[in-house]
């Protein structure tokens, strides 16, 4: 018989032990593979006995020595060798292995060995996105704009790579450190936004603990490299966002605008971090990167006490100095929402309409066109954009408020409903 929450307590400690116990288990081992796959052996033994006996006190450390002995049991089942020496180093469950560098975190570690430079930037972010966020390959492959297939494949290339390469499972030196903060940082963002906003159906529609534990490895990392710009602008934007995290979703479970957001609820010793942040590399006199660009724009959200005093004109400015630098179509979209508010939504709408060849598929595209034509009264098309933008929407709150605005317009085209 099940216990009542188990299974909730099984997703929990699933999101807080899953890097956990893979980066234990890669020290340990010295293979992804292995790792990755003893730790859902682990998983999988949770989900079928933890119903019946109970979560354990410990449940971090149940899993652990369980992942530890699937993966022994996997190695020797493979390499079938009587070296009894390897197996006891292999059992040991207090061994310390390697430094672990100027600061001794074993997922910061995991993240710069995902992160290597002999992987391609997409790969290495792919890679540890699901070795250390623990997003599923379906969540990434969303997260890519590809296929699940090809986005599976590519996760075990790199795996195999790094395994034939034998890259170190630690922190680099420092003089590394610049070749390869870039990735580990694309990949930081990527968690944070799959925290901020959840795409898995299946999931809460905001992760914490996603949000949480990648503003710790940003601190992490600025402690590395006090003086590089954009660590300190990720760690400003993290801060800033998850400021509003409190405000995001409504009782009722229904994603909440930034417009519509109380402010009161926003958490005001974040904001004067990120703040400070922002400042300081506003005042280094250097020009600024993306993530320095981006955290500016949510400065200028957050200095607004109320949605209608936001600063417009320097948002859309602040995003032409993005698109300089990153002219991906994502950022060509963030504009045009900026731009409906400086210079109406028929402008916008067109700035939009540019974008569907290489975003029809991406439902904030879908959602962004939506509300521009709901604003420009051209309801029967704005319907239709709605009902693409739900069927693409994986978040629950998302789908939720992109329901209500629909439904809103179908009452307000035809009044008489309401009769």
């Amino acid at each position: 018989m099940t216990r009542p929450g188990v299974q909730e307590a099984i997703t929990r400690v699933h999101r807080a032990e899953w890097a956990r116990v893979v980066a234990g288990l890669t020290r340990k081992f010295g293979d992804l593979d292995v790792a990755e796959e003893a730790a859902a052996e682990a998983f999988a033994t949770a989900v079928q006995r933890w119903p019946a006996d109970g979560v354990p006190p410990n449940p971090g450390a149940w899993l652990t020595t369980t992942a530890t002995r699937k993966a022994i049991d996997r190695i020797r089942r493979e390499s079938k060798r009587a070296d009894k020496q390897r197996e006891a180093w292999m059992a040991s469950a207090d061994d310390p292995g390697e430094p672990g560098g100027a600061i001794d975190d074993e997922r910061l570690r995991l993240i710069f060995t995902c992160c290597h430079p002999a992987l391609a930037m997409e790969t290495r972010v792919a890679l540890t996105l699901r070795m250390v966020g623990g997003l599923t390959v379906p969540e990434i492959a969303r997260a890519f704009l590809v296929q699940e297939a090809a986005m599976g494949q590519r996760i075990t290339r790199a795996k195999a790579k790094i395994k034939a390469a034998r890259i170190p499972y630690r922190v680099p030196a420092a003089g590394d450190l610049p070749g390869r903060v870039s990735g580990v940082l694309a990949v930081l963002f990527l968690v944070f936004n799959e925290g901020y906003l959840a795409t898995g159906p299946g999931t809460d529609p905001v992760r914490p603990d996603l949000t949480a534990e990648a503003v710790r490895l940003a601190r992490l990392i600025r402690a590395l490299l006090p003086d590089d710009g954009e660590v300190a602008g990720l760690l400003a934007l993290m801060l800033l966002t998850e400021a509003r995290r409190a405000a995001r979703v409504s009782a009722g479970g229904e994603l909440v605008t930034l417009a519509e957001q109380d402010r009161g609820a926003w958490d005001a010793a974040l904001i004067v971090e990120g703040h400070r942040l922002v400042r300081e590399r506003l005042a280094a006199g250097v020009a600024p990167g993306r993530y320095q660009i981006l955290a500016a724009i949510n400065a200028v959200h957050t200095s607004a006490r109320d949605a209608r005093d936001t600063d417009w004109s320097q948002i859309v400015a602040l995003y032409d100095q993005l698109v300089r630098l990153d002219p991906s179509p994502i950022v060509a979209l963030n504009r045009a929402v900026a731009v409906a508010e400086l210079d109406g939504p028929e402008v916008a709408l067109a700035a939009v309409d540019r974008l569907e060849q290489r975003l029809a598929g991406y439902h904030a595209y879908q959602a962004a066109r939506a509300d521009l034509l709901r604003r420009l009264g051209r309801s029967r098309e704005a319907r239709a954009a709605y009902d693409r933008a739900i069927e693409l929407a994986g978040n629950t709150a998302e789908t939720a408020y992109l329901t209500r605005r629909r439904d809103q317009l179908a009452v307000a085209a035809e009044p008489w409903k309401t009769v």
